[in-house]
């Protein structure tokens, strides 16, 4: 039978992002709750911005490469088969729409943190304002070695051949 509420995770592409989101799946499967991959989006320049200047064909743009952003990170995270993922691409301030998303006391919000990031903010409004229980996941840790390697990677140290 499956358990009432759903696992809505927030995925951003980022190490601690991916994190969050086999986490987020190792719940949904433990407990036979729908997963909710969420990427939230607004324009680069700004809500405020764009509102002076609107131009939906820029912002089909932007939703369509969250849209993709999402898709790949659904695929590098990897889902279990029998976990159902609903995706979920919305135009909002990342914190604001979790917090809309995950609204029910029996919803599990599952967010990425990492270390020293600018984006701390979003951890704290989430935690703040969430109606739900919370999971922060950390970034997996590197080796000082490895993370040099990775800065200074191309695209051709990960082609086949």
């Amino acid at each position: 039978m499956a358990a009432a509420g759903q696992v809505v995770v927030g995925v951003s592409g980022s190490l601690a992002g991916l994190a969050a989101l086999r986490t987020a799946a190792r719940a949904a499967r433990s407990s036979g709750r729908v997963l909710v991959a969420v990427l939230a989006w607004e324009p680069p320049e700004g809500e405020v911005l764009h509102a002076r200047k609107s131009d939906s064909a820029w912002a089909a743009r932007c939703a369509r490469v969250a849209a993709a952003r999402l898709d790949r990170a659904l695929a590098f995270g990897g889902t279990p088969s029998e976990v159902t993922v609903v995706r979920r691409v919305v135009r909002a301030r990342p914190d604001r729409a979790l917090c809309r998303l995950a609204a029910h006391p029996d919803d599990l919000l599952v967010i990425g943190a990492r270390a020293r990031a600018r984006r701390a903010a979003v951890r704290r409004q989430v935690s703040a304002h969430a109606r739900c229980p919370v999971l922060t996941v950390p970034a997996p840790a590197f080796a000082r070695r490895e993370r040099r390697a990775l800065r200074r990677a191309t695209a051709r140290d990960f082609a086949a051949g």
